[in-house]
């Protein structure tokens, strides 16, 4: 038998009290017994019965787990790969503190919402580049999130070179044909590469769903640039705004879905991956001892109720 609890220093004092003030009892009726010249042992039947009592009530409480059950366990899992938009764009503030620290904040959560999930990081600007394969080891892929920081280099961001890319990691990786996949897109949504429908319609045919996530706002905002604002071609203050609909477009051509910019946007895409079919990862039988403690507390009752009709005389005259 094992225990769900520990003797802990609160049974100590139940079992100290209760022999204490028994024993104290015991040396009044044995001194009033001999004043009266009969005998006091009448008075063992009463303590057995609430000894036992005690007793049961203690190894209810400490939890007694025995009696094995045989259970079913599986687990479902997902490969994600996440695409995070680290062009010049995603320094604007009209999202606090940035975009793109909002994004990596929302991204954290995601991987700490789906801990069986196997999670890839792609960053893109101008090109996209793999910063992490499919990894079950969240804690490192989060402490590589913090070190992202925004492409210094000054040329356009083009989302769909990066969507291919996560194709043919998944394509060429044959650990991901047994479980469920899927593509992350956080960006602001300005996109200055070609996007061929071909890579969209890759997706479909090999049932990876494509979620977006709009990081920005209507409004948006002008970057800038040291201490000075970041100007176009013209000399005209740069201004980045949120493409919605470019992110839209891209999610309705898989079955995925655009997600916009809000305080739930992890719970939204943790919800949007959680539909998805699943697929059984690992499968496997267990053995389990649960807490029998209603059968003590039972027989604790039963001596309680005989202590209360059995009456004795504590001393014979």
């Amino acid at each position: 038998m094992n225990w769900l609890f520990s003797f802990s220093p609160t049974e100590v004092i139940i079992v100290g009290l209760f022999l204490s003030f028994y024993a104290l009892y015991f040396i009044r009726t044995l001194r009033l017994a001999r004043q009266l010249n009969t005998t006091p042992w009448s008075v063992v039947p009463k303590f057995v019965l609430r000894s036992l009592a005690i007793g049961m009530l203690l190894i209810a409480l400490l939890g007694p787990l025995f009696g094995e059950a045989a259970r079913a366990m599986s687990a479902q899992g997902r490969d994600v790969f996440l695409l995070l938009d680290v062009s010049r764009s995603m320094d604007a503030t009209d999202i606090a503190p940035t975009r793109l620290e909002r994004a990596k904040f929302t991204l954290q959560q995601l991987t700490d919402s789906l801990v069986t999930d196997r999670f890839g990081l792609i960053l893109v600007a101008d090109d996209a580049f793999v910063l992490s394969p499919l990894t079950t080891d969240h804690q490192a892929l989060n402490q590589l999130l913090q070190s992202v920081r925004t492409s210094p280099a000054g040329g356009g961001t083009n989302l769909c070179d990066a969507i291919d890319l996560a194709l043919t990691k998944m394509l060429t990786d044959s650990s991901t044909r047994q479980r469920t996949r899927a593509v992350v897109l956080l960006s602001d949504g300005e996109n200055f590469g070609n996007c061929p429908p071909a890579a969209l319609t890759r997706l479909a045919r090999y049932d990876i769903a494509l979620f977006t996530a709009g990081v920005g706002t209507d409004v948006g905002s002008t970057l800038r640039n040291g201490r000075t604002f970041l100007t176009d071609e013209q000399g005209q203050l740069a201004h980045t705004r949120l493409n919605r609909d470019f992110l839209r477009t891209l999610a309705q051509a898989t079955s995925g879905q655009y997600i916009d910019m809000s305080e739930h946007m992890a719970n939204d895409l943790t919800t949007a991956l959680r539909s998805l079919p699943g697929r059984t990862i690992n499968q496997r039988r267990i053995t389990v001892t649960t807490n029998k403690y209603y059968y003590f507390l039972g027989m604790a009752l039963f001596f309680l109720m005989l202590d209360v009709l059995i009456t004795v005389r504590t001393l014979r005259l």
